[in-house]
This record gives C-alpha cells, structure tokens and sequence, in this order.
C-alpha cells in the first residue's frame, strides 16, 4: 500500500458523494492506494451515503466517531488507520484539488517526511478567495503562528499535507488538540523532533458552505494557539 488518503467529514451531505468520487477516480489506476474517509458524528445523511458509496469502491474505507470531536480527532483516527507508505490529508470540500497530490509526492521523494500545500506563498495559486473577513482573521491567526510558534511557515491551515507514515504515526500518536489548530500542533512538534517540512504553493479555491465559524471557532482556534504557546514555552524551559 503505498498511498493513504485521509478525508475528514461532518455534516458533508452536499458534496461528499461528489468530493469522494473524485478521489476514488483519481487513485483508480494505483493498485496500491486506499481512501479513509473519518465521518465526525456527522448529525446529517453523511453517513449513509458513504455507506452506499463505499458498497462497490474496494478502495474506500469508512470510519466513524460516534459524536462530533473536532477535525483533529478524525485526522488523528484515520492517520492511526492508515497503511501506506505515505499519507495524504485532504479537506472533504477539495479547495485544493485532489490532483495537486502529485507535487507533494515528487517533493516527498526529495527527502522531506512533510510536505504542506501553502496558499500564502508567491506560486500559490488562489483561484477563488475567501470572503474578505475570513481572509483578515486568517492573516491575523498566521501572524501570531509565525510571531510565537512556527517563524519561516506561512500557512499552517491549508487542509492539504502530505506525510510518510511512520512520521505522521509518530506525531499524531503525541498529538492533542481536537480543532482546527490540530496542524499547528502537529507542525510544532515535528520541529522538536527534527523532521523537515517543505512547504509548496498549491492551488486553492474558496468551497461555499465552510464548516468554520468566523466567531465561533476563531475564537477557539486562538484560544488553542495559547495553550500551544504554554506548551512550547514549557517545552523549552
């Protein structure tokens, strides 16, 4: 098994169907890949129409949390599960489109354990941008990433990574945060623990429909680079 796809999904009843077909078809020709797709407690038709998906895709496996634990939680599920040789994290909505895998595959065979799609570098390609107060609350959440946690990467949250496996088994198994700033955490400790991460532009096109709420989950995303900052000031200490 050389190639491991990890889609995390709630409530994705609009586009699932659409999003995973995708995927399938462009890992139909590899012998040697498999799609996970983590269902986080999905409260709409999410998990049925995977059911009914993944009847005739030998390639598709479905996992399930029995309630919503946050988009860290299903990554982390489906990384434990995964059996390739590398693996693929991929938002359900591909605002980076599947086919950008290939970059991050030739990159990894570079010598680098993390590749990470970036939309914030000069080759980036966005294609259809978000609405302006997303994209303020984004610069800010980065500024203060680059500021007191991760100086030199310029975009932890695009959901496009690549990592081999024994890498990404071995900081998830460490991993702690349930939410969006999964990554974050996820980044920081491959820089204690020596990994290279090479960062590359990817297209990127704003999905409708996002799952994050400005307010909300802002909130809790800059909460969580608090706790990060304590960690990592107690990591040094």
């Amino acid at each position: 098994m050389q190639l491991s796809i990890v889609i995390p999904a709630y409530n994705e009843q609009a586009r699932i169907v659409d999003s995973v077909s995708r995927v399938l078809s462009y890992v139909r020709d590899w012998h040697d890949a498999e799609v996970i797709v983590v269902d986080d407690g999905s409260t709409d038709k999410t998990p049925e129409l995977l059911e009914e998906l993944g009847k005739n895709q030998g390639k598709l496996r479905v996992l399930r949390l029995e309630k919503n634990s946050g988009k860290g939680a299903a990554v982390r599920l489906g990384i434990r599960n995964a059996r390739g040789s590398y693996v693929l994290v991929s938002d359900a909505d591909l605002s980076t489109p599947i086919e950008e895998a290939n970059k991050l595959l030739e990159i990894s065979k570079r010598g680098y354990p993390i590749v990470i799609g970036s939309r914030a570098l000069t080759h980036s390609d966005i294609q259809v941008r978000q609405p302006w107060y997303r994209e303020r609350m984004g610069r800010i959440f980065n500024l203060l990433v680059q500021t007191f946690l991760l100086k030199g990467i310029h975009d932890t949250q695009c959901g496009f990574k690549l990592y081999s496996l024994p890498v990404a088994q071995t900081l998830f198994s460490a991993q702690t945060e349930d939410g969006y700033t999964y990554d974050v955490e996820v980044l920081l400790l491959a820089r204690q623990l020596g990994y290279a991460v090479f960062e590359c532009p990817v297209i990127w096109r704003h999905a409708e429909f996002s799952r994050v709420s400005p307010i909300l989950d802002s909130t809790k995303m800059f909460m969580a680079l608090g706790r990060l900052w304590w960690k990592c000031r107690k990591h040094k200490q």
